[in-house]
């Protein structure tokens, strides 16, 4: 067995050393329960992590990651993740969060047969091909990839405020309020997109409006 492997079972006693240190019930109180305000979708690039460049500790966001932070409605893992962080944790922010030379997103740009991966990248090309106008006036190769970067967290963004958990969730409560972020590597910063979703909505609102249904009329009878 590697030494390489080894040491993670080592720095994961010293970790348990130093939080007990602190504090002495902190597992005891990991242990009873999750109450996170945040849910994380991010990329899977080994990078980005999710809790320390938030800044957050074990149990303060529940985290779904796939290859380019991608939300699609055939996904079973992105929508249990997601229904069960809205339905049943409340989370009060759902942030996609992508990040610049992003290798999925340059995949998905690359002319070629990637096999099994096809499926999963045609999800950006379909965005490629959303603003394919704006994208393709930019003349620099990397500041073309680094904004298909924003557009896709963009869309992801979309197909989350498409689903009827979180339409009908944030109509009683006023939340989830979903967010889109790009991390930059290259600075380590945090990039809120601020993301004019009011005004991309306005066009499809009516299309992917999902509230009417009996259950959220008499859900806000109860509420009111």
């Amino acid at each position: 067995m590697s030494r390489s492997y080894e040491v993670i079972f080592e720095n994961n006693q010293k970790w348990i050393d130093a939080k007990k240190q602190r504090q002495p019930d902190y597992f005891k109180e990991l242990a009873d329960g999750q109450n996170p305000d945040f849910l994380y979708i991010g990329c899977s690039d080994s990078r980005v992590s999710a809790e320390g460049l938030m800044g957050l500790e074990p149990g303060e966001v529940f985290v779904h990651r796939n290859v380019a932070n991608l939300v699609h409605g055939l996904d079973l893992n992105a929508g249990s993740a997601i229904e069960y962080a809205v339905s049943h944790l409340k989370v009060k922010h759902i942030i996609v969060c992508g990040h610049y030379n992003c290798g999925g997103i340059k995949a998905a740009m690359v002319p070629e047969d990637m096999g099994p991966l096809n499926p999963w990248l045609r999800n950006i090309r379909d965005v490629y091909r959303l603003h394919r106008k704006e994208l393709d006036a930019i003349a620099d190769e990397d500041a073309r990839y680094d904004r298909l970067v924003e557009l896709n967290v963009q869309e992801q963004c979309l197909n989350i405020i498409k689903m009827a958990c979180v339409q009908e969730r944030y109509l009683l409560d006023g939340y989830p309020i979903v967010h889109g972020w790009v991390f930059d590597m290259r600075t380590g910063r945090l990039i809120d997109l601020d993301i004019d979703f009011e005004n991309i909505l306005a066009d499809i609102q009516s299309i992917y409006n999902l509230t009417d249904s009996e259950w959220v009329v008499n859900a806000r009878k109860q509420s009111a």
